[in-house]
């Protein structure tokens, strides 16, 4: 079980490196970065996010730092505002490849020590990632509150004072969880990287879904080993319009859930296999 939680995700900054372009809209794979970050928190109660507004995949609130463009720890202030858990996810607008297990992993780590006020990823070389991260609310707004007084504000803080005053788990990334998009090479490369062979289809699946708002985890293997079945024993335009017809039934089957896509999967299989039989005299 998942332990309750607010997110804040950061969407502000002037991507001075992307020539002013608006980074957490910048597509890959398909879908803005912002959103793909915003699949990953998804679980969230409360998703706020700290910037100019624009469309999303999903309902947030919108929260603005004061002055805008004031900072991570002035935005990071503005979000948590707006927020009522106890636990907040703190996350970058930035992060192609951050999933739920991730975020998952997080909040886990930080349910499991008492004594701790924040859980942060780090990346390959050791360094903190302070907005991929899990806070105690409390603790969070105490250093928030603390650095006020001490500066007279918050704008143009290093993230690093935030942490500094907070007992923290270091909890250390997969290659991709805590990989940023900062510069255009960095946008090529993510975008490179969902096209390889061991991941196009996961990340074409998970953005149609996105797209078309469905939320239904169902077997990949299944329905391409029917889409072939339909081509090599019917004939090929058969493999798209049949997988089409197997969405169609499972979703006039009641819930139209994974088990209800399988059953018409399986149904669907057996008559292109007497189909085939037939043909070569078999049946």
């Amino acid at each position: 079980m998942t332990t309750a939680h607010d997110a804040v995700v950061l969407a502000g900054g002037a991507a001075r490196r992307l020539g002013g372009t608006d980074k957490p809209g910048v597509r890959v794979g398909g879908r803005t970065l912002l959103d793909r970050v915003l699949a990953a928190c998804a679980d969230a109660d409360r998703t706020v996010v700290v910037g100019s507004h624009r469309p999303t995949g999903r309902p947030v609130r919108w929260a603005r730092e004061d002055p805008p463009g004031g900072g991570p720890v002035a935005a990071l202030d503005a979000g948590a505002r707006e927020t009522e858990a106890a636990v907040l996810l703190v996350l970058s607008a930035d992060l192609p490849f951050l999933d739920g297990a991730t975020v998952r992993s997080l909040l886990g780590a930080l349910d499991e020590d008492p004594g701790a006020e924040a859980v942060l990823l780090t990346d390959a070389e050791g360094r903190d990632q302070s907005l991929v991260a899990a806070y105690r609310a409390g603790p969070l707004r105490r250093e928030l509150d603390r650095l006020a007084h001490e500066h007279g504000g918050l704008a143009h803080l290093p993230l690093r004072h935030l942490t500094h005053g907070l007992r923290l788990v270091r909890l250390p990334a997969g290659p991709l969880a805590s990989f940023d998009c900062d510069t255009w090479e960095d946008i090529a490369t993510a975008r490179a990287r969902i096209r390889e062979h061991g991941s196009v289809l996961d990340e074409w699946i998970t953005a149609v879904k996105d797209e078309l708002g469905i939320e239904l985890d169902v077997d990949i293997d299944v329905l391409l080993d029917l889409a072939r079945d339909a081509a090599h024993n019917v004939a090929r335009p058969a493999a798209p319009l049949t997988t089409f017809l197997v969405g169609y039934a499972a979703a006039r089957a009641g819930e139209g859930g994974p088990e209800a896509v399988a059953e018409a999967a399986r149904k669907a299989a057996a008559l292109a296999l007497r189909w085939e039989a037939e043909q070569d005299g078999s049946g």
